[in-house]
């Protein structure tokens, strides 16, 4: 497995904790990584030189960590916007899943600029990891709570799959949860003939998106149990997917939600966005959504 760990330096960052604090398959590989970003004004080669210079420092005292670890690392430094360069260079190196913190910014400035995670989130190939981690838990001393979203499609099949692939630390646990989405009436819309329909056929739909939610868990198991995973905790919940599942992650207080995506992209994916990226923003614990290998 090739991961691209992307650091902003800081020694309080959570992101190498937590690939630190959890297993990885054999001959995994790492490519630590920072961008220098500096203001547009700011081009004179000297003080971009001993920025470049300043972090390669801080990445080998880092990488050193890993190394010790058994994973074998690369670093590099980089000079642009953070979040194209991590893209870029994660296709570059063939990465496999890019590792990166969550920065939030508020209000006004979220909206318009997002956030460097989110912008990788949106952009990158492969699976991307959002990073939060609570500093009074230590995965590699309790295991990892990981809640594993399911909803019977190909991109939630990939994600099941990874998931059950890989080693976690003792003692973890994994919750699947698939959402039937809820009905709900929302008068004066078009189009309206959704608020046509009768009691009836609304318990209908429902009833239809349990029996789908029980086939897609059912399979989750099978694949799960196949790993050498036989005792997984599993429930239906009802709702809007997105708050459904940053309900049930809260509620259990998991470590990791993972999820598969559905790949939308362009105007679409700007407009109505996706269940995985929503949860990636709005969660308050790690979450990786798992992208199929192309």
């Amino acid at each position: 497995m090739k991961l691209l760990i992307a650091t902003d330096l800081s020694p309080a960052s959570p992101v190498l904790k937590a690939v630190l604090d959890r297993p990885w398959p054999r001959k995994t590989e790492a490519r630590l990584l920072h961008v220098v970003e500096l203001p547009l004004a700011m081009d004179a080669i000297e003080l971009i030189e001993a920025a470049k210079q300043a972090a390669a420092s801080v990445l080998e005292t880092l990488a050193e960590q890993l190394k010790k670890a058994g994973i074998a690392t690369e670093t590099d430094v980089l000079v642009g916007t953070a979040w194209h360069a991590i893209v870029e260079q994660a296709k570059k190196s063939g990465a496999d899943l890019i590792v990166v913190g969550s920065h939030t910014r508020s209000g006004i400035k979220r909206f318009l600029l997002g956030t460097v995670a989110q912008s990788v989130l949106r952009s990158a190939s492969c699976s991307v990891e959002v990073v939060r981690s609570r500093p009074d838990v230590s995965p590699a001393k309790t295991g990892m709570r990981i809640l594993l979203g399911t909803d019977g499609s190909d991109c939630a099949a990939a994600a099941v799959q990874s998931v059950a692939a890989r080693p976690w630390p003792a003692n973890s646990s994994i919750r699947l949860v698939s959402v039937v989405p809820q009905y709900v009436p929302m008068p004066n819309t078009v189009p309206d003939y959704w608020n046509a329909l009768s009691t009836e056929q609304i318990k209908r739909l429902e009833e239809h998106g349990r029996a789908c939610a029980r086939e897609a868990i059912a399979r989750a198991r099978k694949t799960l149990s196949q790993f050498g995973m036989k005792e997984v905790a599993a429930e239906i919940l009802l709702g809007d997917p997105k708050l459904a599942i940053l309900d049930a992650a809260e509620a259990w207080k998991a470590d990791l939600i993972a999820l598969g995506s559905h790949g939308f992209h362009g105007i679409d994916r700007l407009l109505i966005g996706s269940v995985s990226e929503s949860v990636a923003v709005h969660a308050t614990c790690s979450v990786e959504v798992i992208r199929q290998a192309i």
